[in-house]
């Protein structure tokens, strides 16, 4: 049987496992590739909203409508996928990037969220789609619409995504999978656990877990500056009073801050100037290591973790709001804010919704995550790799989203039905949290899918590992290899 195959890949290290795919393969025919200039489209003009094109020219050249998505449109999915696409559209608003989409209003959002669905659905059926292939959960808007539509339309769907355990890397044929996997029958040899040892994770490396000098405006601060003034305000530039006022409000939310966190580094608005002040506040809160409390910290947003693996908890608030319902009258929440986040997702609204909730107490930035887990009597999390942290150490976890070790001791799934008496009770086995760990770790797929986790991959050799993944996808698009997570195994 031919596998007519629809593609996303948008790194140059997965498109040479997809060419040599296609190339070994010649039951495998690639039919749609959405990605960087080389593919058929370009995967971020269509989040983007210009005009940049791919070896097919642009999706929306010559557009018209045809009423392909109805079956998205009429199915129980539609309302998530319309809201999961809107948020991640949000993401390049005139807010939080230079070059950002001219989408104004809901309705805008709405209008374009049909236009595409439409316009991918086309192509979709056009081209007599029968396999779909995503290099990491979908989570950028074309991939979104994308995996949607073919669960919908009863394509089979192969999704990867890379592990925090040196070249490993995860599959599952639906989102609602990951996380869900059963390690009893496994022989594999327990993976060795240190309840001592910290994890040390690459991407948070220039994280500071302790109050320090103050810091000063960097020079990837004053550039980000410049470049909002030049593309968003260039009458600034004639203003001086004015841009002197922001510089002297940039410089005060330096120096409240330590000298590691750089708030400005990667984007500036003037918008994020009050969230900034408003954290400063925070800054000398007290931490009280012997109140009874479950530790809760907010992961960046946007991202993948939150937009797509977080479900109805995208909104981080709900889950706290959640968890406060169960919790006793002496149990607080101590919530601390994702150290690279900005104003995304951070409005005034978002303080005040969470200052009504009486039993939240907010960390300064510097609070200890280590000694936090250490005190706390459990974390909670969406999908964070704060839950792995935790359980590690004896302390339980309640995830609200779709993660990886959501079916490991100690981890608590949550549902409306959840009791606190139930979670205090339960007790972490950590010689069946290793034997679980070594199970998963053994089911993985060898290989790196994921770009940044190539610098965790000691000796990483090209062209053994697209090697290794080829044989890999080989298997899970004709079915001779099972994914690694499954929900009705």
């Amino acid at each position: 049987m031919t596998i007519r195959l629809l593609c996303v890949s948008t790194a140059d290290n997965t498109d040479k496992i997809l060419n040599a795919l296609v190339k070994e393969c010649d039951e495998i025919d690639l039919r749609l590739h959405f990605g960087n200039d080389m593919a058929d489209f370009k995967a971020s003009s269509l989040s983007r909203m210009d005009t940049r094109k791919g070896q097919r020219g642009h999706l929306m050249r010559e557009q018209y409508y045809a009423g392909e998505n109805y079956e998205l449109l009429s199915s129980p999915i539609f309302k998530e996928s319309m809201e999961r696409t809107v948020d991640q559209l949000f993401r390049y608003s005139d807010g939080y990037r230079y070059r950002s989409h001219n989408l104004k209003n809901f309705q805008d959002y709405l209008d374009y969220f049909y236009i595409l669905s439409d316009m991918l659905a086309q192509q979709i059926k056009e081209e007599k789609i029968t396999h779909a292939l995503f290099f990491n959960v979908p989570h950028l808007v074309c991939d979104t619409i994308l995996y949607d539509l073919c669960k919908c339309l009863g394509i089979k769907t192969v999704i990867l995504t890379q592990s925090i355990f040196p070249r490993k890397y995860f599959s599952m044929e639906s989102v609602e999978h990951f996380g869900f996997f059963n390690s009893k029958k496994s022989k594999a040899a327990p993976l060795v656990i240190d309840k001592k040892q910290n994890l040390n994770l690459f991407y948070m490396k220039d994280v500071g877990q302790a109050p320090g000098e103050s810091g000063k405006l960097s020079y990837k601060g004053l550039f980000n500056i410049l470049a909002y003034v030049l593309l968003k305000k260039p009458s600034m530039f004639f203003k001086p009073f004015q841009f002197l006022k922001i510089l002297k409000r940039v410089r005060a939310i330096y120096a409240g801050f330590p000298k590691w966190r750089d708030p400005f580094s990667s984007f500036f608005h003037e918008n994020e100037l009050a969230y900034f002040e408003h954290l400063i506040e925070f800054e000398q809160q007290q931490i009280d290591i012997e109140q009874r409390f479950i530790y809760f910290p907010l992961q960046l947003q946007p991202e993948m973790t939150t937009s797509s693996l977080g479900g109805k908890f995208r909104d981080q608030l709900l889950a706290i709001e959640a968890l406060s319902r169960i919790l006793p009258d002496d149990v607080k929440i101590y919530v601390k804010e994702n150290p690279k986040q900005g104003t995304y997702s951070r409005g005034p609204l978002f303080f005040h919704r969470l200052n009504r909730i009486p039993n939240v107490v907010f960390m300064p930035s510097f609070a200890n995550t280590n000694t936090l887990i250490a005190h706390c009597e459990g974390v909670a999390t969406i999908t964070g790799t704060v839950g792995w942290e935790a359980i590690r150490k004896g302390k339980k976890a309640i995830v609200f989203g779709n993660t990886w070790y959501s079916s490991f001791p100690g981890v608590f799934r949550w549902s409306n039905k959840l009791k606190y008496s139930d979670f205090e009770q339960s007790k972490i086995s950590h010689k069946q949290l290793e034997k679980t760990s070594g199970a998963l770790v053994d089911a993985c797929h060898n290989g790196v899918v994921e770009r940044h986790y190539i610098k965790i991959d000691d000796g990483h050799d090209v062209e053994k590992n697209v090697v290794s993944v080829v044989e890999v996808l080989k298997g899970l698009l004709d079915g001779k290899i099972s994914a690694v997570f499954n929900k009705t195994k």
